[in-house]
């Protein structure tokens, strides 16, 4: 098989503070000295078999110079020989090129949606869903529409289990690990009634809300209670296509969530609305019922109430929610920090089970899988 030599090097330029390198598909970038003795990978200073960092860093001068340094491997690799080390160090040009500022990561396009473009595709069978080929296929649902349905579940636990643990672990909280609800008056939390829930995402009194849910349907025998899904994504940027100053204030106002009950009291902060360094979203955080109470000053309580009622009456429009009465056996999988989620009005018997799984391990399994 032809090797793809565009990220090979095809020529290096040692400067003084850093190494300059040129790689064939024309791109180039200068890395400076103490970054690359920092990420050396021989075996001094590289655990292989737990990928970890053996070099101390903090002992390393800051002002290393390279001694020496060759292309080898026709353009694979880089070998140093560093002021400080007694042997050449090799770097391959992959790992230098996929650590340039000119490297793209390919990615599998997210699709921002409202309730006209969620089709069929969605839906995955239980069977193909364990599957090597077919779980890829659910986990690219889930990176790009940011949930999917599971159909032909054995109505109990273990296909909870089973799908959970096929993406990563069960996550504990305040309700178990592997949990199951109906309507019961007597638990201190909306979600055990029979009562409309508007679209939220759970756990905004939790520093890491929980990733991922699962709900399967083991029981149904009643009228109502259709799951609602909604793009928190596509919320986002309706909100600032039309009006940038609430968008700046969902970005910026940290929204207190609160979580009192069942022997606890628990408490976050963080924006409707969080952006990443690249102010790119990392993260929709909206719960109604568990905002706790918080003060700003009157000119920014107005702008923030305008703001959230915009978000809020948006997540409830016909428009951008994907509706559907899950069956028995059918489990709906979703991704909390992106898609909120609630439940139709019901009467009647609906009995779900479900877990949590965190978002950290979603991302793993979506890394193995070669989709970010």
């Amino acid at each position: 098989m032809t090797k793809n030599r565009s990220n090979y090097v095809d020529k290096i330029e040692i400067l003084n503070d850093g190494l300059k390198v040129f790689f064939s598909n024309q791109s180039e970038d200068i890395f400076p000295n103490i970054w690359l003795r920092d990420h050396a990978r021989d075996e001094n200073n590289w655990d292989e078999r737990s990928n970890q960092r053996k070099t101390f860093t903090a002992k390393l001068n800051p002002n290393i110079k390279i001694k020496n340094a060759n292309i080898s491997n026709e353009g694979e690799s880089i070998d140093i020989k560093w002021s400080d080390t007694p042997n050449d160090i090799k770097y391959s040009s992959e790992f230098l090129f996929k650590n340039s500022f000119n490297y793209s990561r390919k990615k599998n396009q997210i699709k921002i949606w409202d309730n006209t473009e969620i089709n069929d595709e969605i839906f995955v069978k239980y069977e193909k869903a364990i599957s090597k080929e077919g779980f890829k296929n659910l986990l690219i649902n889930l990176h790009v529409y940011g949930f999917a349905v599971i159909t032909d579940c054995h109505k109990n636990m273990s296909s909870v289990e089973a799908i959970a643990k096929k993406i990563g672990y069960v996550r504990n909280s305040i309700f178990g690990g592997l949990w199951s609800f109906e309507s019961n008056a007597d638990m201190a939390d909306s979600a055990y009634t029979s009562e409309e829930l508007r679209p939220h995402t759970d756990s905004t009194y939790s520093n890491d809300a929980p990733g991922l849910q699962l709900l399967l349907c083991c029981e149904y025998e009643a009228r109502g209670g259709d799951s609602i899904m909604v793009d928190g994504l596509k919320i986002a940027k309706t909100i600032r296509d039309k009006n940038k100053d609430l968008y700046e204030a969902l970005t910026k106002i940290e929204v207190p969530g609160n979580y009192t009950g069942d022997g606890v009291i628990l408490e976050a902060r963080r924006p409707i609305i969080k952006l990443d360094s690249n102010n790119e979203i990392s993260q929709i955080s909206f719960n109604n019922y568990d905002r706790a109470p918080f003060r700003l000053d009157p000119e920014l309580t107005k702008i923030f109430y305008q703001a959230i009622s915009m978000f809020d009456n948006l997540a409830n429009s016909k428009d951008y929610q994907w509706r559907h009465i899950l069956k028995p056996g059918e489990l709906l999988i979703f991704n909390n920090w992106r898609v909120l989620h609630g439940r139709g009005s019901f009467n009647g018997k609906r009995k779900m089970m479900g877990c949590y799984i965190n978002k950290e391990d979603f991302d793993s399994s979506c890394k193995i899988n070669g989709l970010i």
